[in-house]
């Protein structure tokens, strides 16, 4: 196998509503609300009626992109033996992808997030991490890891605890490791222990500009080229219009962002990116010319709704 992720397993439900349906609910319109209450997820959701599921998730996303390229690619993602958790499997496998878990009937449903699209396009998002946040080291599968070229990780799934036992075991029996940030909320929740594995632990790091600024607390950007430089390791960083850079010890690539797009959803931007480049690294590219499919592919999927090509 080429790449392997391991991430956050969330089925992403498409639901239309009226915004009548945004305000009763104390939603609001365009945002995302994280909710850990189980009883209040499964309301919400009993009241609506489901357009489609996508199996999502942002490594998935980045594996799924993967594979409709043409690469061998595999899933780790912890999901509940139940309707959605089915659904999620299910859509892997018609993506090409091979799902490597064992599902079972878990305390907590499988996670899910609720897209909410009202009449004028408008995303509204609510996401209950269920069981997906719950992965622990017997979730990895050692012989699954040592099978592929590479891991490719999460930020979104680190925690302290078991989700940590199942990174290090991840990390400990990989070939080599990818990770995305993921986020600037986790990098600054997981600052110290991030900066340790990019530092240290990881091969190749994913992040945009915000987020590598922030992790090495960094005022200029020139201050981030140095650090990559430093550590020796690949820093893949997308910096919105100003394109994106890759840079690996004395090597640094800069490639222009795609002008005159139709920018739909910017949902996706960064996974699709991520697929474009291990993409074009797995199959022997130029770093110009993996920066350059990283960039492709993100551009294709902000011209559409969702973080699945069509």
């Amino acid at each position: 196998m080429k790449i392997i992720g391991i991430g956050n397993a969330i089925i992403d439900v498409i639901c239309k509503v009226d915004d009548k349906f945004i305000s009763a609910n104390n939603l609001t319109k365009g945002n995302m609300k994280l909710t850990f209450d189980e009883n209040e997820f499964k309301k919400l959701l009993s009241n609506l009626n489901i357009e489609k599921t996508i199996s999502g998730g942002s490594v998935a996303n980045s594996i799924v992109g993967l594979s409709q390229l043409g690469n061998k690619v595999g899933f780790i993602g912890k999901i509940s033996d139940d309707d959605f958790g089915q659904k999620y499997e299910a859509g892997l496998k018609d993506e090409k992808v091979e799902y490597i878990y064992k599902k079972k009937k878990e305390s907590l449903p499988t996670g899910t997030c609720l897209i909410l699209i009202t009449p004028d396009s408008e995303r509204t998002m609510c996401t209950f991490l269920g069981t997906a946040g719950k992965i622990n080291d017997q979730d990895v599968s050692i012989s699954a890891i040592k099978n592929s070229e590479m891991t490719f990780l999460e930020g979104y799934l680190w925690d302290e605890g078991e989700p940590k036992k199942a990174f290090d075991k991840a990390i400990e029996n990989s070939n080599k490791v990818a990770m995305t940030l993921s986020d600037k909320f986790c990098v600054d929740r997981h600052k110290k222990h991030f900066l340790e594995l990019v530092k240290y632990k990881l091969d190749i790091t994913f992040s945009n500009e915000e987020e590598i600024m922030s992790l090495i607390n960094a005022k200029d950007f020139s201050e981030v080229v140095t650090f990559a430089k430093e550590i020796n390791k690949f820093l893949v960083i997308t910096r919105g219009e100003k394109g994106a850079i890759s840079i690996n010890g004395r090597d640094v690539v800069e490639v222009k962002a795609k002008k005159n797009l139709n920018v739909i959803d910017l949902t996706g931007a960064g996974d699709l990116f991520a697929a474009g480049y291990l993409h074009g690294l797995i199959n022997n590219f130029n770093q110009n010319e993996c920066l350059k499919k990283g960039t492709e592919m993100s551009a294709k999927i902000i011209q559409q709704i969702g973080a699945r090509l069509i």
